[in-house]
């Protein structure tokens, strides 16, 4: 047997259930793929790795991913690779690679410009004819944009489609799903998905099950409205027969964090009348996007320059509308909650990781006055974290049996032009964070459950082929940690930094971690 890497006298995990146990044995790779597992004493390789006393593990599947632009921009993806990921679900919140025209496309230009990305396309083939071009680190697998597929076939105005254009967007979405799209994403609180009414949805989502798809949504509110919204989920895919996955699901906003035990009741009940149901989460109490999400829905209508028209003309409105939805904004201590993660202009670059509460004292404004400045400076490309969860409801999410790992973050490296200001840290410790944290230090679950929700069940809700289980023909996609020292230690103050414990990955049988080390390969697939 011609083995290129044998992995001698680690603990496997295999990926394949909960029940999945550390069993001692050796691992072999040939080419891309694992060529077998057990006690290969017996075998010569041309580079023996001893693993002794570390788990390995198939390599970690990110179910909710943001690096659609960023991979094209720098391949090497270091801030997922170190965690161990070794494949990216892409495409969530209704926002994907493609299609993109139109006003899609308009709306995005600053972010390709701010990259450096010079290329532009328009449907998902010549997308990922690009990305192979550029070469990657980490496996990609997208999900198509509900957004994109309204944006292009209508804009971003507040109205209800015409049939024209809801088939235009059913055709989108089928050459979306042949192209190989792994579903339909929606972000119901972003522009111009929040203009959607359920009966859309259901359109597209039936479309995606014919085609072997799964739906996944960042729903309409994960606060004031969050029952509502898990009804709509089930309403969706109960109508259109699909597995729906909710994206980060989270109690956001103190008075709500009580409606968690609701939620885990509707899904089991609905899971026990045959519904396929699964969510993600990230390990951590803040949540991160564009500043702009404290807007009411009507900033959004007709796109980025109409947004910045209302915040330079119609400050009043905002504020009182800003205020009907979240009284306690009209206190310091909710802007305390609210950091600026990342802005453009490099004269505000002294923002980033302050609160709008410090930023509006050392501005002498007031915190709204602040905000609307802060966007319109930043022609609304300014980021943010938010910390208003609850610790207790993170843990009761993260062990329910249905709940995958999932970072909602692009992927960054630790230099270069995607490292740049203070990102949330789960684009660099979500995985370790849940292996050290919650399985080792506080046992809110089994490695082997963790290592099951990270790559077993992800690869089968997803349909990733021969990945998310450590068996024999299967991909070589692995990672090997200490589960004694493995820890997430990039924060809010500094994220860009690499976790404890993490050893050697592979992707498709090539090393691009070994030793602690990154290795520059980019041995990513579409996938």
């Amino acid at each position: 047997m011609e083995i290129d890497y044998l992995l001698r006298g680690g603990f496997v995990i295999d990926g394949l259930s909960g029940e999945s146990a550390a069993v001692k044995a050796d691992v072999a790779v040939r080419d891309d793929r694992i060529m077998a597992t057990g006690d290969l004493s017996h075998v010569d390789a041309a580079k023996t790795i001893d693993v002794n006393g570390l788990y390995v593990c198939p390599g970690f599947i990110d179910v909710h991913s943001h690096s659609d632009f960023m991979l094209l921009a720098d391949g090497r993806a270091e801030g997922k690779i170190c965690q161990g990921i070794t494949t990216e679900i892409n495409g969530n919140c209704g926002l994907s690679a493609a299609p993109l025209y139109g006003a899609a496309l308009e709306q995005r230009e600053n972010e390709l410009n701010d990259l450096d990305i010079k290329d532009r396309w328009s449907t998902l083939p010549e997308y990922f004819a690009l990305l192979e071009k550029r070469r990657f680190a980490v496996n990609f697998a997208t999900l198509a944009g509900h957004g994109n597929l309204r944006a292009c076939a209508a804009g971003y105005s507040d109205r209800p489609l015409s049939r024209v254009q809801t088939e235009d967007m059913v055709v989108l979405l089928r050459d979306a799903m042949k192209a190989g799209a792994k579903g339909l994403s929606t972000g119901l609180v972003y522009p111009p998905g929040l203009y959607a009414g359920t009966g859309e949805i259901i359109r597209l989502a039936r479309e995606t099950a014919a085609c072997r798809g799964v739906y996944t949504t960042h729903m309409r509110s994960e606060g004031d409205r969050l029952i509502e919204s898990v009804e709509e989920v089930m309403e969706i895919a109960a109508e259109s027969k699909i597995h729906a996955h909710i994206s980060h699901l989270k109690t956001s906003g103190e008075k709500n964090w009580k409606k968690i035990d609701d939620v885990f009741r509707m899904i089991d009940e609905a899971k026990n009348r045959g519904m396929s149901l699964t969510c993600d989460r990230y390990p951590y109490i803040a949540s991160s996007t564009g500043l702009d999400a404290v807007l009411p829905a009507w900033a959004f209508e007709g796109g980025n320059k109409r947004e910045i028209e209302r915040l330079k003309n119609e400050r009043r409105r905002l504020q009182e509308d800003i205020l009907s939805e979240h009284p306690e904004a009209s206190s310091a201590s909710f802007w305390e909650n609210v950091v600026i993660s990342s802005v453009r202009r490099g004269e505000n670059e002294w923002m980033q990781g302050r609160n709008i509460a410090e930023i509006s004292w050392r501005l002498g404004k007031t915190p709204f006055e602040s905000l609307f400045d802060i966007l319109v400076e930043e022609d609304l490309d300014a980021g943010a974290i938010f910390f208003f969860m609850n610790e207790e409801n993170l843990k009761s999410v993260l062990k329910q049996p249905y709940t995958m790992t999932g970072t909602d973050s692009s992927a960054r490296s630790f230099s270069g032009i995607t490292a740049k200001g203070k990102p949330h840290p789960r684009g660099f410790g979500s995985f370790p964070r849940v292996l050290g944290r919650y399985v080792r230090e506080q046992g809110i679950m089994t490695p082997g459950e963790a290592i099951y929700k990270m790559c077993g069940l992800p690869a089968r809700v997803f349909n990733i082929s021969r990945r998310g289980i450590l068996r024999k023909d299967f991909f070589a996609d692995i990672v090997v940690f200490d589960p004694e020292k493995v820890n997430d230690t990039a924060d809010y103050d500094d994220p860009f930094q690499k976790p404890e414990g993490i050893y050697h990955v592979f992707v498709n049988g090539t090393p691009v971690l070994l030793e602690g080390e990154t290795t520059g390969a980019l041995p990513g697939r579409i996938v």
